[in-house]
């Protein structure tokens, strides 16, 4: 995850030491990663030269709708959009029909409820 190694700032640096080596990045983008860190990882593919493959996952529709302007899957092929920024709005009146469970599931070591890192 982009987010556990620090970032982009920090993702982008390992990517170029990489390249020295001729190494191509393969960032981790299961389902668990937010749609956010899914544009995130699609806009760091296109800032580097050494990018080699991109896990992905096509989130369902209700993801979707919250989050519109979600990087799009076609023919193989992650498509960012033009908006600014990494280009994923929030649609909050929509997400506030998907609360967090009671429980804090299978992250609670390392993410709190509110997405908020914790440190070891």
């Amino acid at each position: 995850h982009i987010s556990q190694v620090g970032g982009l700032s920090v993702a982008r640096k390992l990517a170029a030491l990489c390249e020295w080596f001729q190494v191509r990045t393969a960032w981790h983008g299961p389902a668990d990663v937010s749609p956010v860190g899914h544009a995130a990882n699609a806009h760091l593919d296109l800032a580097i030269h050494n990018f080699g493959i991109q896990e992905a996952v096509q989130f369902n529709q209700a993801t979707q709708d919250v989050f519109p302007g979600l990087p799009t899957m076609k023919n193989g092929y992650m498509h960012v959009n033009e908006a600014p920024g990494l280009g994923v709005d929030l649609n909050e009146e929509l997400a506030k029909k998907f609360p967090l469970p009671a429980e804090p599931g299978y992250w609670e070591p390392v993410r709190r409820r509110d997405g908020t890192s914790v440190r070891p």
